[in-house]
């Protein structure tokens, strides 16, 4: 361990001031002990996760946030799964597969040993289940739009369809299920090892109904089961010993802490009390330049973009001049420089440079004089008459929502300064913000999207007019119509043209987001006390595959 008064530059100030922090976060530690009935040292886990957040659900079906995510991709298991590695596709619940000539047909052989947590069977009527819930209009999934390259998915989805017979997934037997796409999709075994495509009980579901997540044991198909779920917290997972490759697991038991404060977060950690920080907006901004040094620190590049969304029903953002002028008048390059340090890139567009099949596309640059043009165009010279914007930010009790806060000081600044525009910041908890983003409840937003797999359509087919997860109520059908006509390119050059030119059009033209910056990931971990965790473009870490060196864990 690397006491704080061993980070060079630190002040005797900035060293009281973390002794004190310290000392909350050994009083945090030692009430989190008495809170499950025993001292912190005897509750230990093999591996403990700051995971900033609560989960607001462990359904795979309707879980979006990252911090639940990263959970359930533990708990539930698809045909495939993620290589801690490349994050690409290996076999999962199926243990191979085979493709047609023409990249329309996808027949998955499933493992014969598969079984629940709990005992019972596992097979392919458990995925067939799982899918088929997934398109069903009342469950409202979010990312059923991953389903929809299956032929007829989404009238299914959009009640057009009545019968699920005529979807394109089949149960040829027990063990074998075919999927048949509209057009070829080179990353749909990349989506069976998303989150959401995962296999879930159907028996506890038809049981318990909504309440299924609250049966005790509750059946997983995943490496881990889910042995405490305390609000406020941790959420505690427990190896599954009816995994199908539970051989090459390591911890017995992992926690994930709902930390969303960096200097608590960073606190826990230095005192041992914490193996893992995930998220980059949990390490104190501060510090970072002087963390940068340590062996622990560790910085990789990943598919993640921030961005703003518009909601374009509301007047005047409906005006796409006004939208324009808001995308124009953004010097991007000093709110970036002033807020971050570790490497992160100024974006104009959506899809983060490096992304597999793509071409880079160009987008609004910093240009004040077109944006008060436009905005002069829509009725509003110098911001006369323009209604106050109210820009929609999330919190998460200190840790994302003080970098969050930061930029949503400097755009109110910005827009002021170069637009003559009045900007008021909402700042709300991440469940209500999310909430407020699904039901176009604000004018502008900050938003971000970690890419599920390295395509181009990860952060592109966000914006169709028929995806959960748009919430700009942008709908656009020329928009529609190039991404339709890529995903049907068989020749992967021309369909990256395609693609590039549906991200131009959507940045430059249609306005509803305005891109900021690309991510750069941080991770902190001692590499002589845990391995198997890889930087990955994808951020994603499965636990079955870290494993631990200290012998006393």
């Amino acid at each position: 361990m690397i006491p704080f008064q061993n980070v060079p530059g630190f002040t005797p100030r900035t060293f009281f001031c973390a002794r004190i922090s310290l000392l909350v976060s050994v009083l945090f530690v030692f009430v989190l002990g008495l809170a499950g009935g025993c001292s912190a040292h005897d509750d230990r886990a093999d591996l403990t996760i700051i995971n900033n957040v609560n989960p607001e659900s462990l359904d795979p079906a309707v879980v979006t946030a990252v911090e639940d995510l990263r959970i359930v991709m533990s708990l539930f298991e698809g045909l495939t799964r993620t290589d801690p590695v490349t994050a690409r596709a290996v076999p999962g619940l199926a243990s191979h597969w085979e493709i047609s000539a023409d990249g329309l047909t996808y027949t998955f052989h499933l493992r014969t040993n598969l079984v629940w947590s709990t005992g019972e069977k596992l097979d392919g009527r458990d995925i067939f289940y799982s899918w088929k819930r997934i398109l069903e209009p009342e469950t409202a999934a979010d990312y059923a739009s991953q389903l929809f390259y299956l032929v007829n998915a989404e009238d299914y989805n959009s009640g057009k369809l009545k019968n699920f017979g005529q979807v394109g997934v089949k149960l040829l037997d027990p063990y074998t299920l075919e999927a048949k796409l509209i057009n070829p999709a080179s990353f749909f075994l990349d989506l069976c090892a998303f989150q959401t495509l995962a296999a879930v009980p159907r028996f506890q579901i038809e049981k318990y109904q909504d309440k299924w997540l609250g049966a005790r044991p509750l059946a997983v198909s995943g490496a881990y089961t889910l042995k405490d779920w305390s609000l406020n917290r941790r959420v505690r997972l427990e190896r599954n010993r009816a995994y199908w490759d539970d051989a090459n697991t390591s911890c017995n038991t992992v926690d994930f802490l709902p930390i969303g404060t960096p200097s608590t977060a960073l606190n826990l950690y230095e005192l041992g009390s914490a193996d893992v920080i995930w998220d980059k907006e949990l390490i104190p901004v501060e510090l970072m330049k002087k963390l940068k040094q340590r062996d622990d620190f560790h910085t990789f590049s990943y598919l993640g973009t921030y961005f703003l969304r518009i909601n374009v029903t509301r007047p005047p953002y409906d005006n796409p001049r006004v939208r324009m002028a808001l995308a124009l008048s953004l010097n991007r390059t000093s709110i970036v420089s002033r807020i971050f340090l570790a490497g992160e890139k100024v974006a104009n567009h959506m899809v983060p440079d490096g992304t597999a099949n793509s071409v880079k596309a160009s987008g609004l640059d910093y240009n004040p004089v077109l944006a008060k043009k436009l905005l002069a165009e829509a009725g509003y010279p110098g911001g006369q008459n323009f209604p106050v914007l109210q820009f929609l930010f999330d919190s998460t009790a200190g840790g994302a929502s003080k970098v969050n806060s930061k930029i949503a000081v400097e755009l109110q600044d910005n827009w002021r300064r170069e637009l003559g525009i009045k900007v008021e910041l909402r700042q709300m908890e991440k469940s209500v913000y999310l909430s407020a983003q699904n039901h176009l409840d604000y004018d502008l937003s900050r938003s971000s999207w970690i890419g599920d797999y390295n395509d181009p359509n990860t952060f592109l087919d966000l914006f169709r007019s028929n995806n959960g997860n748009n919430r700009t109520g942008w709908k656009e059908s020329k928009y529609d119509m190039l991404m339709d006509k890529a995903n049907q390119e068989p020749n992967v050059e021309r369909r990256a043209g395609l693609l590039r030119e549906a991200e131009e059009f959507l940045v430059k033209e249609g306005v509803p987001v305005i891109p900021l910056y690309f991510y750069s990931g941080v991770v902190l971990y001692r590499t002589n006390e845990i391995s198997g965790i890889y930087p990955n473009l994808l951020d994603l870490h499965p636990l079955n595959a870290i494993h631990i060196k200290r012998k006393d864990r």
